[in-house]
């Protein structure tokens, strides 16, 4: 039959198909995998396994400043023998304010340690709350500078928000650095070792989730979109699981991803995944990624 004479109720079927298939579509993908970033690895640099194992984070002040590390070899001796043994992965403010987190094997305190502009030293203690758990795995300023998160080791539905240390004015070395607010996730995460902040309201971080039930995926780079940029208040926050962090080595066994660092100048993204075994002395790597 020749194409003008086939009946008009064919092609009606025939969108009414298509309009259908497209709305299952929609349904099928959840809105929020577009809004999400991509991700794509473009380098790597080796990571020394006593100074660059916990942490990084690039530094804008002052000018040609370098990207500072943690690792067991960077904690100080006085800090060690007063129980402050472990650190996790840091943060910069924009104009020049440095935070370490530590945490000690008794549990009962987390501590802060701020480097000032001017070079000098501060502690800033936090007195457990109840149910809070010990860890002290990293710190994420908000671009603002004024407040900082911080998570838990573990599976977990929250982040914490505390004032910046040393550069909220409510802040004082002499007083218990107090939690502010809470950060509510709609989807748990798993053994989360750093965070940083992208934008005002989005957190990309590395998790070192060895089960992946999670999310389908073990040691997954995660992006949380909060409902708002953080300012003392609860807020929410949106997760969502956006690749599995590069896992290679020249040993077979388990790999440890710790900290992580966007440095807005340049817009890279870099984790450090820890090699397993004796090849964590090795070949273990810091991954430069690049968005898009």
């Amino acid at each position: 039959m020749p194409a003008s004479a086939r009946p008009r109720s064919h092609g009606v079927l025939s969108g009414l198909l298509v309009l259908a298939t497209a709305a299952v579509l929609s349904l099928a993908v959840p809105t929020s995998a577009s809004a999400a970033d991509t991700w794509t690895e473009t380098g790597s640099d080796r990571a020394r396994p006593l100074t660059e194992s916990q942490g990084l984070t690039s530094v804008e002040v002052p000018a040609g400043s370098p990207n500072r590390y943690t690792g067991i070899g960077t904690i100080p001796l006085g800090l060690s023998l007063r129980g402050w043994n472990h650190v996790g992965d840091p943060d910069a403010t924009y104009d020049g304010y440095y935070v370490e987190p530590y945490q000690e094997d008794s549990g009962g305190a987390k501590m802060y340690r701020v480097q000032a502009p001017d070079g000098s030293w501060s502690e800033y203690v936090h007195a457990l709350s109840p149910g809070e758990a010990l860890n002290n795995s990293w710190v994420a300023i908000s671009p603002d500078g004024q407040w900082m998160l911080s998570g838990e080791w573990g599976t977990m539905n929250r982040l914490l928000v505390f004032p910046t240390p040393g550069v909220n004015a409510s802040t004082s070395p002499s007083a218990n650095l107090p939690q502010a607010a809470t950060v509510h996730l709609d989807h748990a995460v798993s053994d989360v070792q750093g965070c940083d902040f992208s934008g005002p309201t989005t957190l990309l971080c590395s998790s070192d989730d060895p089960d992946g039930s999670l999310f389908g995926m073990t040691k997954p780079l995660l992006q949380i979109d909060l409902s708002a940029a953080p300012n003392g208040s609860d807020v929410t926050g949106h997760v969502t699981a956006l690749r599995p962090l590069p896992l290679r080595s020249g040993c077979s066994g388990s790999f440890e991803a710790e900290g992580i660092d966007y440095d807005r100048r340049t817009g890279i993204l870099r984790v450090i995944v820890m090699s397993p075994g004796f090849c964590v002395i090795t070949d273990s790597k810091t991954y430069k990624f690049s968005r898009g």
